[in-house]
Protein backbone atom coordinates (compact mmCIF):
# COMPACT_ATOMS: atom_id res chain seq x y z
CA UNK A 1 0.00 0.00 0.00
CA UNK A 2 2.09 2.86 -1.35
CA UNK A 3 0.21 5.92 -2.62
CA UNK A 4 3.32 7.56 -4.12
CA UNK A 5 4.09 4.48 -6.18
CA UNK A 6 0.43 4.20 -7.31
CA UNK A 7 0.44 7.76 -8.73
CA UNK A 8 3.92 7.37 -10.28
CA UNK A 9 2.82 4.18 -12.06
CA UNK A 10 -0.27 5.89 -13.47
CA UNK A 11 1.80 8.78 -14.87
CA UNK A 12 4.44 6.42 -16.34
CA UNK A 13 1.70 4.36 -18.02
CA UNK A 14 0.12 7.50 -19.53
CA UNK A 15 3.41 8.64 -21.01
CA UNK A 16 4.46 5.18 -22.22
CA UNK A 17 1.16 4.32 -23.90
CA UNK A 18 1.48 7.35 -26.18
CA UNK A 19 4.55 5.68 -27.75
CA UNK A 20 7.84 7.30 -28.84
CA UNK A 21 8.03 10.92 -29.99
CA UNK A 22 7.91 14.42 -28.51
CA UNK A 23 5.04 15.10 -26.13
CA UNK A 24 3.27 17.88 -24.27
CA UNK A 25 1.64 17.23 -20.89
CA UNK A 26 -1.65 19.15 -20.59
CA UNK A 27 -2.93 19.48 -17.00
CA UNK A 28 -5.24 21.55 -14.81
CA UNK A 29 -4.37 23.33 -11.55
CA UNK A 30 -4.99 20.26 -9.37
CA UNK A 31 -3.38 17.60 -11.57
CA UNK A 32 -0.30 19.85 -11.88
CA UNK A 33 0.10 19.51 -8.09
CA UNK A 34 -0.61 15.75 -8.20
CA UNK A 35 2.17 15.21 -10.78
CA UNK A 36 4.74 17.65 -9.36
CA UNK A 37 4.69 15.99 -5.93
CA UNK A 38 5.79 12.58 -7.28
CA UNK A 39 7.95 13.53 -10.29
CA UNK A 40 10.52 16.23 -10.92
CA UNK A 41 10.46 18.08 -14.23
CA UNK A 42 13.82 16.55 -15.22
CA UNK A 43 12.50 13.00 -14.61
CA UNK A 44 9.54 13.65 -16.92
CA UNK A 45 11.82 15.28 -19.53
CA UNK A 46 13.68 11.98 -19.75
CA UNK A 47 10.40 10.43 -20.90
CA UNK A 48 10.29 12.75 -23.97
CA UNK A 49 7.80 15.19 -22.43
CA UNK A 50 9.25 18.55 -23.46
CA UNK A 51 6.40 20.89 -22.64
CA UNK A 52 4.07 21.34 -19.66
CA UNK A 53 0.89 23.33 -20.26
CA UNK A 54 -2.34 24.18 -18.46
CA UNK A 55 -5.58 23.28 -20.28
CA UNK A 56 -7.06 26.65 -19.21
CA UNK A 57 -4.14 28.65 -20.68
CA UNK A 58 -5.43 30.83 -23.53
CA UNK A 59 -2.21 31.56 -25.42
CA UNK A 60 -0.82 28.15 -26.30
CA UNK A 61 0.85 27.79 -29.71
CA UNK A 62 -0.09 25.30 -32.42
CA UNK A 63 2.50 22.52 -32.29
CA UNK A 64 1.40 19.78 -34.62
CA UNK A 65 4.68 17.87 -34.16
CA UNK A 66 3.78 17.16 -30.51
CA UNK A 67 1.52 14.46 -29.09
CA UNK A 68 -0.70 15.69 -26.23
CA UNK A 69 -1.10 13.71 -23.03
CA UNK A 70 -4.02 15.23 -21.11
CA UNK A 71 -4.25 14.44 -17.39
CA UNK A 72 -7.30 16.20 -15.98
CA UNK A 73 -9.86 16.06 -13.21
CA UNK A 74 -13.30 15.14 -14.64
CA UNK A 75 -14.80 18.56 -13.80
CA UNK A 76 -17.35 20.38 -15.97
CA UNK A 77 -14.82 23.19 -16.66
CA UNK A 78 -12.16 20.74 -17.84
CA UNK A 79 -14.60 18.89 -20.12
CA UNK A 80 -15.63 22.24 -21.61
CA UNK A 81 -11.95 23.24 -22.14
CA UNK A 82 -11.32 19.87 -23.83
CA UNK A 83 -14.33 20.28 -26.14
CA UNK A 84 -12.96 23.68 -27.26
CA UNK A 85 -9.47 22.14 -27.67
CA UNK A 86 -10.74 19.25 -29.82
CA UNK A 87 -12.71 21.58 -32.08
CA UNK A 88 -9.45 23.42 -32.92
CA UNK A 89 -6.68 20.95 -32.04
CA UNK A 90 -3.21 22.42 -31.44
CA UNK A 91 -1.41 19.04 -31.37
CA UNK A 92 -1.25 16.02 -33.66
CA UNK A 93 -2.94 13.44 -31.43
CA UNK A 94 -4.56 13.39 -27.97
CA UNK A 95 -4.32 10.76 -25.23
CA UNK A 96 -6.88 11.77 -22.60
CA UNK A 97 -6.71 10.53 -19.00
CA UNK A 98 -9.20 11.56 -16.33
CA UNK A 99 -8.18 11.29 -12.70
CA UNK A 100 -11.60 9.93 -11.72
CA UNK A 101 -14.87 8.51 -13.02
CA UNK A 102 -16.35 10.49 -15.92
CA UNK A 103 -19.97 10.25 -17.05
CA UNK A 104 -21.08 8.64 -20.32
CA UNK A 105 -22.79 11.87 -21.40
CA UNK A 106 -19.49 13.80 -21.09
CA UNK A 107 -17.66 11.12 -23.08
CA UNK A 108 -20.34 11.50 -25.77
CA UNK A 109 -19.86 15.30 -25.82
CA UNK A 110 -16.09 14.83 -26.28
CA UNK A 111 -16.62 12.30 -29.08
CA UNK A 112 -18.93 14.74 -30.89
CA UNK A 113 -16.35 17.53 -30.58
CA UNK A 114 -13.61 15.30 -32.04
CA UNK A 115 -14.57 15.91 -35.68
CA UNK A 116 -10.93 15.78 -36.81
CA UNK A 117 -10.47 12.40 -35.10
CA UNK A 118 -7.37 13.41 -33.15
CA UNK A 119 -8.27 11.48 -29.96
CA UNK A 120 -6.33 8.22 -29.73
CA UNK A 121 -7.69 7.12 -26.35
CA UNK A 122 -9.72 8.16 -23.32
CA UNK A 123 -9.12 6.42 -20.01
CA UNK A 124 -9.65 6.78 -16.29
CA UNK A 125 -6.51 6.64 -14.12
CA UNK A 126 -7.41 7.13 -10.47
CA UNK A 127 -4.73 9.56 -9.29
CA UNK A 128 -7.12 12.13 -7.82
CA UNK A 129 -5.13 12.93 -4.66
CA UNK A 130 -1.77 14.34 -3.55
CA UNK A 131 0.65 11.55 -2.55
CA UNK A 132 2.69 13.34 0.13
CA UNK A 133 4.65 10.33 1.48
CA UNK A 134 4.25 6.65 0.55
CA UNK A 135 1.78 6.21 3.45
CA UNK A 136 0.28 9.75 3.50
CA UNK A 137 -2.09 11.51 1.10
CA UNK A 138 -3.97 14.80 1.06
CA UNK A 139 -6.80 16.33 -0.97
CA UNK A 140 -5.50 19.89 -0.48
CA UNK A 141 -8.93 21.10 0.67
CA UNK A 142 -9.44 23.57 3.46
CA UNK A 143 -12.65 24.82 5.05
CA UNK A 144 -14.58 21.56 4.62
CA UNK A 145 -17.26 22.11 7.27
CA UNK A 146 -19.96 24.56 8.15
CA UNK A 147 -20.56 24.09 11.85
CA UNK A 148 -20.86 20.32 12.36
CA UNK A 149 -21.96 19.68 8.73
CA UNK A 150 -20.29 19.39 5.35
CA UNK A 151 -19.76 22.46 3.22
CA UNK A 152 -22.12 21.25 0.42
CA UNK A 153 -19.70 21.65 -2.50
CA UNK A 154 -16.88 19.83 -0.66
CA UNK A 155 -18.49 16.45 0.14
CA UNK A 156 -18.59 15.27 -3.53
CA UNK A 157 -14.93 16.28 -4.03
CA UNK A 158 -13.82 14.45 -0.87
CA UNK A 159 -15.84 11.38 -1.93
CA UNK A 160 -14.12 11.42 -5.34
CA UNK A 161 -10.67 11.85 -3.80
CA UNK A 162 -11.11 9.04 -1.30
CA UNK A 163 -12.66 6.60 -3.79
CA UNK A 164 -9.76 7.27 -6.16
CA UNK A 165 -7.31 6.30 -3.36
CA UNK A 166 -9.24 3.02 -2.91
CA UNK A 167 -9.16 2.37 -6.66
CA UNK A 168 -5.46 3.28 -6.97
CA UNK A 169 -4.61 0.90 -4.11
CA UNK A 170 -7.08 -1.70 -5.50
CA UNK A 171 -9.07 -1.98 -2.26
CA UNK A 172 -12.79 -2.57 -1.76
CA UNK A 173 -12.99 -1.98 2.00
CA UNK A 174 -15.37 -2.47 4.85
CA UNK A 175 -16.09 0.95 6.35
CA UNK A 176 -16.07 2.13 9.96
CA UNK A 177 -16.73 5.71 11.00
CA UNK A 178 -16.71 7.89 14.10
CA UNK A 179 -20.24 7.83 15.51
CA UNK A 180 -19.95 11.21 17.29
CA UNK A 181 -19.40 12.93 13.91
CA UNK A 182 -22.30 13.27 11.50
CA UNK A 183 -19.80 14.31 8.80
CA UNK A 184 -17.99 10.97 9.17
CA UNK A 185 -21.24 9.07 8.71
CA UNK A 186 -22.23 11.16 5.66
CA UNK A 187 -18.84 10.54 4.01
CA UNK A 188 -18.99 6.80 4.80
CA UNK A 189 -22.44 6.58 3.16
CA UNK A 190 -21.27 8.62 0.17
CA UNK A 191 -18.27 6.29 -0.39
CA UNK A 192 -20.47 3.20 -0.01
CA UNK A 193 -22.86 4.62 -2.61
CA UNK A 194 -20.04 4.96 -5.17
CA UNK A 195 -18.73 1.45 -4.41
CA UNK A 196 -22.25 0.06 -4.98
CA UNK A 197 -22.85 2.11 -8.15
CA UNK A 198 -19.41 1.37 -9.68
CA UNK A 199 -19.30 -2.24 -8.42
CA UNK A 200 -17.41 -3.42 -11.53
CA UNK A 201 -14.53 -1.06 -10.77
CA UNK A 202 -14.27 -2.37 -7.21
CA UNK A 203 -14.26 -6.01 -8.25
CA UNK A 204 -10.75 -6.76 -6.95
CA UNK A 205 -9.37 -10.16 -6.02
CA UNK A 206 -10.75 -11.02 -2.59
CA UNK A 207 -8.24 -11.17 0.24
CA UNK A 208 -8.63 -13.41 3.26
CA UNK A 209 -9.13 -10.37 5.54
CA UNK A 210 -10.96 -7.54 3.79
CA UNK A 211 -9.33 -4.07 3.88
CA UNK A 212 -10.76 -1.47 6.24
CA UNK A 213 -11.51 2.22 5.73
CA UNK A 214 -11.74 4.14 9.01
CA UNK A 215 -13.22 7.67 8.81
CA UNK A 216 -12.41 10.08 11.66
CA UNK A 217 -13.11 13.74 12.45
CA UNK A 218 -10.40 16.28 13.30
CA UNK A 219 -12.57 17.81 16.03
CA UNK A 220 -12.03 14.68 18.14
CA UNK A 221 -8.39 15.71 18.65
CA UNK A 222 -7.84 19.47 18.44
CA UNK A 223 -4.67 19.19 20.56
CA UNK A 224 -2.31 17.49 18.05
CA UNK A 225 -2.40 20.27 15.39
CA UNK A 226 -1.68 22.92 18.07
CA UNK A 227 1.68 21.50 19.19
CA UNK A 228 5.13 22.58 18.07
CA UNK A 229 6.95 19.74 16.32
CA UNK A 230 10.54 18.44 16.57
CA UNK A 231 10.91 15.94 13.70
CA UNK A 232 12.25 17.29 10.39
CA UNK A 233 9.23 17.13 8.05
CA UNK A 234 6.74 18.15 10.75
CA UNK A 235 8.97 20.97 11.99
CA UNK A 236 9.49 22.37 8.49
CA UNK A 237 5.72 22.43 7.94
CA UNK A 238 5.03 24.00 11.35
CA UNK A 239 7.64 26.76 11.14
CA UNK A 240 8.11 27.36 7.40
CA UNK A 241 5.07 25.78 5.72
CA UNK A 242 5.27 22.92 3.19
CA UNK A 243 3.01 23.34 0.20
CA UNK A 244 3.11 20.44 -2.31
CA UNK A 245 6.68 19.74 -1.08
CA UNK A 246 7.75 23.36 -1.65
CA UNK A 247 8.97 25.82 0.99
CA UNK A 248 8.95 29.56 0.52
CA UNK A 249 12.18 30.92 2.04
CA UNK A 250 11.94 34.39 0.48
CA UNK A 251 11.44 35.96 3.93
CA UNK A 252 14.65 34.47 5.37
CA UNK A 253 17.25 37.16 6.19
CA UNK A 254 20.06 37.28 3.59
CA UNK A 255 18.71 34.42 1.46
CA UNK A 256 20.37 33.88 -1.93
CA UNK A 257 18.24 34.11 -5.07
CA UNK A 258 18.39 30.41 -5.97
CA UNK A 259 17.20 29.34 -2.49
CA UNK A 260 14.09 31.54 -2.28
CA UNK A 261 11.92 28.52 -2.97
CA UNK A 262 13.19 25.01 -2.33
CA UNK A 263 11.67 21.59 -2.93
CA UNK A 264 11.85 18.92 -0.22
CA UNK A 265 10.91 15.57 -1.71
CA UNK A 266 11.81 12.22 -0.19
CA UNK A 267 11.50 10.68 -3.68
CA UNK A 268 14.60 12.42 -5.01
CA UNK A 269 16.47 13.83 -2.03
CA UNK A 270 18.28 11.10 -0.15
CA UNK A 271 19.20 13.26 2.85
CA UNK A 272 15.58 14.34 3.32
CA UNK A 273 14.30 10.76 2.93
CA UNK A 274 16.71 9.54 5.63
CA UNK A 275 15.94 12.38 8.04
CA UNK A 276 12.20 12.85 7.57
CA UNK A 277 11.26 11.39 10.95
CA UNK A 278 14.38 12.15 12.98
CA UNK A 279 14.33 14.77 15.71
CA UNK A 280 16.00 18.15 15.47
CA UNK A 281 19.09 17.16 17.49
CA UNK A 282 19.84 14.19 15.22
CA UNK A 283 19.35 16.31 12.09
CA UNK A 284 21.97 18.78 13.36
CA UNK A 285 24.50 15.93 13.67
CA UNK A 286 23.56 14.48 10.27
CA UNK A 287 23.89 17.81 8.51
CA UNK A 288 27.37 18.20 9.98
CA UNK A 289 28.27 14.75 8.59
CA UNK A 290 26.77 15.70 5.22
CA UNK A 291 28.94 18.84 5.14
CA UNK A 292 32.08 16.88 6.03
CA UNK A 293 31.32 14.27 3.37
CA UNK A 294 30.80 17.07 0.85
CA UNK A 295 34.13 18.72 1.77
CA UNK A 296 35.96 15.43 1.10
CA UNK A 297 34.34 15.01 -2.33
CA UNK A 298 34.70 18.65 -3.31
CA UNK A 299 37.18 19.12 -6.18
CA UNK A 300 40.36 20.71 -4.86
CA UNK A 301 41.04 24.25 -6.14
CA UNK A 302 44.18 23.19 -7.92
CA UNK A 303 42.97 19.77 -8.95
CA UNK A 304 45.26 18.47 -11.67
CA UNK A 305 43.42 18.07 -14.94
CA UNK A 306 46.48 17.11 -16.95
CA UNK A 307 45.42 14.02 -18.81
CA UNK A 308 42.29 13.30 -20.78
CA UNK A 309 41.33 10.69 -18.17
CA UNK A 310 41.60 13.33 -15.35
CA UNK A 311 39.24 15.56 -17.25
CA UNK A 312 36.86 12.71 -18.02
CA UNK A 313 36.77 11.70 -14.33
CA UNK A 314 36.02 15.30 -13.34
CA UNK A 315 33.23 15.65 -15.91
CA UNK A 316 31.74 12.27 -14.92
CA UNK A 317 31.69 13.22 -11.25
CA UNK A 318 30.55 16.80 -11.79
CA UNK A 319 26.74 16.15 -12.02
CA UNK A 320 26.87 14.15 -8.78
CA UNK A 321 28.97 16.85 -7.17
CA UNK A 322 26.60 19.56 -8.36
CA UNK A 323 23.59 17.63 -7.07
CA UNK A 324 25.29 17.10 -3.71
CA UNK A 325 26.24 20.76 -3.56
CA UNK A 326 22.57 21.71 -4.12
CA UNK A 327 21.42 19.27 -1.41
CA UNK A 328 23.96 20.59 1.10
CA UNK A 329 23.18 24.28 0.56
CA UNK A 330 19.42 23.60 0.66
CA UNK A 331 19.42 21.63 3.93
CA UNK A 332 21.98 23.87 5.62
CA UNK A 333 19.71 26.85 4.79
CA UNK A 334 16.52 25.12 5.98
CA UNK A 335 18.03 23.77 9.21
CA UNK A 336 19.72 27.13 9.84
CA UNK A 337 16.40 28.94 9.54
CA UNK A 338 14.64 26.41 11.81
CA UNK A 339 17.41 26.91 14.34
CA UNK A 340 17.07 30.71 14.16
CA UNK A 341 13.30 30.52 14.75
CA UNK A 342 13.68 28.06 17.65
CA UNK A 343 16.01 30.41 19.44
CA UNK A 344 14.25 33.67 18.49
CA UNK A 345 10.83 32.41 19.61
CA UNK A 346 12.21 30.40 22.58
CA UNK A 347 10.41 27.36 21.22
CA UNK A 348 12.13 24.87 23.51
CA UNK A 349 10.62 26.49 26.61
CA UNK A 350 7.28 26.95 24.83
CA UNK A 351 7.21 23.35 23.62
CA UNK A 352 8.02 21.94 27.05
CA UNK A 353 4.94 23.68 28.51
CA UNK A 354 2.81 22.61 25.52
CA UNK A 355 3.78 18.99 26.14
CA UNK A 356 2.97 19.35 29.84
CA UNK A 357 -0.47 20.74 28.96
CA UNK A 358 -1.10 17.96 26.43
CA UNK A 359 0.11 15.03 28.55
CA UNK A 360 -0.10 15.81 32.26
CA UNK A 361 -2.78 17.05 34.60
CA UNK A 362 -1.04 19.13 37.25
CA UNK A 363 -3.21 22.25 37.12
CA UNK A 364 -1.22 24.43 39.51
CA UNK A 365 2.07 23.79 37.65
CA UNK A 366 0.38 24.31 34.25
CA UNK A 367 -1.17 27.67 35.16
CA UNK A 368 2.12 28.98 36.58
CA UNK A 369 4.07 27.91 33.50
CA UNK A 370 1.57 29.34 31.01
CA UNK A 371 1.46 32.63 32.93
CA UNK A 372 5.27 32.80 33.07
CA UNK A 373 5.57 32.37 29.30
CA UNK A 374 2.81 34.88 28.54
CA UNK A 375 4.81 37.46 30.45
CA UNK A 376 7.97 36.68 28.45
CA UNK A 377 8.27 39.38 25.73
CA UNK A 378 10.16 36.98 23.40
CA UNK A 379 7.24 34.54 23.18
CA UNK A 380 5.46 35.32 19.89
CA UNK A 381 1.75 36.06 19.56
CA UNK A 382 0.90 32.73 17.90
CA UNK A 383 2.83 30.76 20.57
CA UNK A 384 1.13 32.67 23.41
CA UNK A 385 -2.28 32.00 21.84
CA UNK A 386 -1.65 28.29 21.30
CA UNK A 387 -0.57 27.87 24.96
CA UNK A 388 -3.85 29.40 26.12
CA UNK A 389 -5.77 27.21 23.63
CA UNK A 390 -4.11 24.07 24.99
CA UNK A 391 -4.88 25.23 28.54
CA UNK A 392 -8.52 25.93 27.57
CA UNK A 393 -8.93 22.46 26.03
CA UNK A 394 -7.14 20.64 28.85
CA UNK A 395 -8.80 22.43 31.81
CA UNK A 396 -12.10 23.29 30.14
CA UNK A 397 -14.25 22.08 33.04
CA UNK A 398 -11.69 22.57 35.84
CA UNK A 399 -13.19 24.17 38.95
CA UNK A 400 -10.19 26.53 39.38
CA UNK A 401 -9.73 27.42 35.69
CA UNK A 402 -7.92 30.74 35.23
CA UNK A 403 -8.89 31.12 31.56
CA UNK A 404 -10.46 34.62 31.96
CA UNK A 405 -7.29 35.95 33.58
CA UNK A 406 -5.11 34.35 30.85
CA UNK A 407 -7.24 36.07 28.21
CA UNK A 408 -6.70 39.33 30.07
CA UNK A 409 -2.96 38.60 30.08
CA UNK A 410 -3.04 38.15 26.28
CA UNK A 411 -4.84 41.46 25.97
CA UNK A 412 -2.12 43.17 28.01
CA UNK A 413 0.51 41.50 25.80
CA UNK A 414 -1.11 43.24 22.82
CA UNK A 415 -2.44 40.04 21.18
CA UNK A 416 -4.94 40.90 18.43
CA UNK A 417 -8.66 40.44 19.03
CA UNK A 418 -8.80 38.00 16.09
CA UNK A 419 -6.30 35.70 17.81
CA UNK A 420 -8.07 35.99 21.16
CA UNK A 421 -11.39 35.04 19.51
CA UNK A 422 -9.73 31.90 18.16
CA UNK A 423 -9.40 30.49 21.70
CA UNK A 424 -13.17 30.35 22.17
CA UNK A 425 -13.51 29.01 18.61
CA UNK A 426 -11.09 26.11 19.26
CA UNK A 427 -13.07 25.03 22.35
CA UNK A 428 -16.28 25.33 20.33
CA UNK A 429 -14.68 23.19 17.57
CA UNK A 430 -13.01 20.47 19.65
CA UNK A 431 -14.16 20.89 23.26
CA UNK A 432 -15.60 18.27 25.61
CA UNK A 433 -19.16 18.70 24.35
CA UNK A 434 -18.10 17.79 20.79
CA UNK A 435 -15.63 14.95 21.33
CA UNK A 436 -16.64 11.34 21.16
CA UNK A 437 -13.33 10.16 22.66
CA UNK A 438 -11.43 10.27 25.94
CA UNK A 439 -8.91 12.78 24.58
CA UNK A 440 -8.02 14.29 27.95
CA UNK A 441 -8.92 12.05 30.88
CA UNK A 442 -8.93 8.31 30.22
CA UNK A 443 -11.92 6.57 31.77
CA UNK A 444 -11.14 2.87 31.34
CA UNK A 445 -8.88 1.06 33.81
CA UNK A 446 -6.31 -0.05 31.21
CA UNK A 447 -5.66 3.50 29.98
CA UNK A 448 -5.44 4.86 33.53
CA UNK A 449 -2.90 2.16 34.48
CA UNK A 450 -0.89 2.89 31.33
CA UNK A 451 -0.82 6.59 32.17
CA UNK A 452 0.22 5.79 35.78
CA UNK A 453 3.17 3.64 34.66
CA UNK A 454 4.19 6.21 32.07
CA UNK A 455 4.33 8.75 34.90
CA UNK A 456 6.47 6.42 37.03
CA UNK A 457 8.99 5.71 34.28
CA UNK A 458 9.60 9.37 33.56
CA UNK A 459 10.03 10.67 30.05
CA UNK A 460 12.97 10.06 27.71
CA UNK A 461 12.34 13.26 25.76
CA UNK A 462 10.21 16.06 27.22
CA UNK A 463 9.53 17.39 23.71
CA UNK A 464 8.08 14.10 22.45
CA UNK A 465 5.82 12.93 25.30
CA UNK A 466 2.64 13.51 23.33
CA UNK A 467 1.08 10.81 21.19
CA UNK A 468 -1.86 11.73 18.98
CA UNK A 469 -5.26 10.24 19.78
CA UNK A 470 -4.89 8.41 16.43
CA UNK A 471 -2.17 6.21 18.00
CA UNK A 472 -4.60 4.81 20.59
CA UNK A 473 -7.41 4.49 18.04
CA UNK A 474 -5.23 2.45 15.66
CA UNK A 475 -3.71 0.43 18.50
CA UNK A 476 -7.22 -0.56 19.66
CA UNK A 477 -8.30 -1.26 16.07
CA UNK A 478 -5.34 -3.58 15.38
CA UNK A 479 -5.92 -5.44 18.66
CA UNK A 480 -9.62 -5.84 17.85
CA UNK A 481 -10.69 -3.69 20.80
CA UNK A 482 -12.02 -0.60 19.03
CA UNK A 483 -15.59 -0.26 20.29
CA UNK A 484 -18.35 -0.75 17.74
CA UNK A 485 -20.47 1.56 19.88
CA UNK A 486 -18.08 4.48 19.11
CA UNK A 487 -16.85 3.38 15.66
CA UNK A 488 -19.68 1.38 14.05
CA UNK A 489 -19.42 -0.51 10.76
CA UNK A 490 -21.47 0.81 7.88
CA UNK A 491 -23.83 -2.02 6.99
CA UNK A 492 -24.52 -5.34 8.68
CA UNK A 493 -21.14 -7.09 8.38
CA UNK A 494 -18.14 -6.67 10.66
CA UNK A 495 -14.50 -7.79 10.65
CA UNK A 496 -13.77 -10.88 12.72
CA UNK A 497 -10.03 -11.06 12.10
CA UNK A 498 -7.25 -8.60 12.91
CA UNK A 499 -7.25 -6.02 10.08
CA UNK A 500 -4.25 -6.04 7.73
CA UNK A 501 -4.79 -3.21 5.25
CA UNK A 502 -6.11 -0.05 6.92
CA UNK A 503 -6.87 3.27 5.24
CA UNK A 504 -7.54 6.05 7.78
CA UNK A 505 -9.06 9.33 6.64
CA UNK A 506 -9.38 12.44 8.84
CA UNK A 507 -12.06 14.95 7.86
CA UNK A 508 -10.76 18.42 8.68
CA UNK A 509 -7.12 17.48 8.02
CA UNK A 510 -4.31 15.21 9.25
CA UNK A 511 -0.90 16.27 10.64
CA UNK A 512 2.70 15.17 10.15
CA UNK A 513 2.78 14.02 13.78
CA UNK A 514 0.00 11.57 12.94
CA UNK A 515 1.89 10.53 9.79
CA UNK A 516 4.88 9.72 12.03
CA UNK A 517 2.61 7.58 14.24
CA UNK A 518 1.44 5.64 11.17
CA UNK A 519 5.03 5.26 9.92
CA UNK A 520 6.08 3.81 13.31
CA UNK A 521 3.07 1.44 13.48
CA UNK A 522 3.85 0.20 9.95
CA UNK A 523 7.41 -0.51 11.07
CA UNK A 524 6.59 -2.22 14.34
CA UNK A 525 3.39 -4.15 13.58
CA UNK A 526 4.20 -7.06 11.24
CA UNK A 527 1.41 -7.90 8.81
CA UNK A 528 -0.33 -4.53 9.23
CA UNK A 529 -0.21 -1.88 6.49
CA UNK A 530 -1.67 1.55 7.21
CA UNK A 531 -2.17 4.55 4.93
CA UNK A 532 -3.26 7.90 6.38
CA UNK A 533 -5.09 10.64 4.52
CA UNK A 534 -6.76 13.93 5.29
CA UNK A 535 -8.70 16.68 3.57
CA UNK A 536 -5.41 18.60 4.01
CA UNK A 537 -2.16 18.37 6.06
CA UNK A 538 -2.27 20.95 8.84
CA UNK A 539 0.17 23.05 10.74
CA UNK A 540 -1.11 25.30 13.55
CA UNK A 541 -1.78 28.22 11.22
CA UNK A 542 -3.85 26.26 8.69
CA UNK A 543 -5.66 24.38 11.48
CA UNK A 544 -6.78 27.66 13.08
CA UNK A 545 -8.07 28.84 9.69
CA UNK A 546 -10.00 25.55 9.41
CA UNK A 547 -11.46 26.10 12.90
CA UNK A 548 -12.53 29.68 12.14
CA UNK A 549 -14.25 28.56 8.92
CA UNK A 550 -16.01 25.72 10.74
CA UNK A 551 -17.37 27.87 13.56
CA UNK A 552 -18.18 30.64 11.10
CA UNK A 553 -15.69 33.38 11.95
CA UNK A 554 -14.17 34.59 8.69
CA UNK A 555 -11.42 33.31 6.44
CA UNK A 556 -11.70 32.01 2.89
CA UNK A 557 -12.19 28.56 1.51
CA UNK A 558 -9.43 27.09 -0.63
CA UNK A 559 -9.05 24.06 -2.86
CA UNK A 560 -11.10 22.57 -5.67
CA UNK A 561 -13.51 22.47 -5.43
CA UNK A 562 -11.36 5.60 -20.28
CA UNK A 563 -15.26 3.87 -21.72
CA UNK A 564 -13.53 2.92 -26.10
CA UNK A 565 -13.16 4.20 -22.27
CA UNK A 566 -11.03 1.69 -20.46
CA UNK A 567 -10.49 1.93 -16.73
CA UNK A 568 -7.43 1.14 -14.66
Amino acid sequence: MNVTLAVKQYISKMIESSGPGMKVLLMDKETTSIVSVVYTQSEILQKEVYLFERIDSQNRDNMKHLKAICFLRPSKENVEHLIQELRRPKYSVYFIYFSNVISKSEIKALAEADEQEVVAEVQEYYGDFIAVNPHLFSLNLQGVSRGRSWEPSVLPRVTQGLTSVLLALKKCPMIRYQLSSDMSKRLAESIKQIITKEYELFDFRKTEVPPLLLILDRSDDAITPLLNQWTYQAMVHELLGLNNNRIDLSGVPGISKDLREVVLSAENDEFYANNLYLNFGEIGTNIKNLMEDFQKKKPKDKQKLESISDMKAFVDNYPQFKKMSGTVSKHVTVVGELSRLVSERQLMEVSEVEQELACQSDHSSAQQNVRRLLQNPRVSEIDAVRLVMLYALRYEKHSSSILPSLLEELNRKGVSERHRKMIKAVVEYGGKRIRGSDLIAPTDAVAITKQFFKGLKGVENVYAQHQPLLHDTLDQLIKGRLKDSQFPYLGPSSLRDRPQDIIVFIIGGATYEEALTVYNLNRTMPGVRIVLGGTTIHNTKSFLEEVMLAVGSGGERTGGGGRQLSRR
